[in-house]
């Protein structure tokens, strides 16, 4: 398992020494998080790197290397499960957690896309929406950084990681 980690949200778990790796051989463990302020409450995206596919999760508590993995992995089994993809975290997320490593981003468009989902985020906050409702929005939006299934120049998040996730059950 790979999380791939802003220096911010680094620093604020106290991860080790952030390695350059490059995409993960299984592209449903490659994750990416960055650390962000609404208000004066942080939150922590993560994004699946290859699919933009997100959830959220607030910072409160989340001191060290040790809470950041237990409570991103369960908001990721949460946010599965919510969209009906359970099968997937436990087929090919939960298997990999057993080694987790911390990475640098891995390109500038994942980075650019996670700060879009970031504004995004902020945005609907404003209207108190919840966290499951803000990440549906995002893993609905069309996003120009990843390519839909059917050839589209844009993908949805969502729909790219089920894609994903079906590849992989037929290796």
């Amino acid at each position: 398992m790979i999380f791939r980690l802003s220096q911010k949200l680094s620093k604020k778990i106290k991860s080790d020494k952030l390695l350059d790796l490059p995409m993960g051989e299984n592209p449903l463990t490659d994750w990416s998080g960055h650390l962000f302020t609404v208000g004066r409450v942080q939150y922590i995206i993560l994004t699946n790197t290859a699919s933009l596919y997100s959830c959220l999760l607030r910072g409160k508590g989340i001191t060290n290397d040790v809470t950041f993995i237990n409570r991103g992995l369960e908001r990721i089994r949460e946010l599965t499960t919510n969209d009906g993809l359970q099968h997937v975290y436990e087929e090919f997320i939960a298997p990999e957690c057993g080694t987790v490593r911390y990475a640098k981003a891995l390109n500038r468009s994942v980075t650019g896309s996670m700060n879009d989902h970031i504004r995004a985020a902020k945005y609907l906050m404003i209207d108190h929406r919840s966290s499951e409702e803000i990440e549906n929005c995002l893993n609905e939006t069309p996003m120009s950084a990843i390519s839909g299934p059917d050839g589209r120049n844009y993908g949805f998040p969502k729909e790219v990681f089920t894609v994903l996730a079906d590849s992989m059950s037929e290796k």
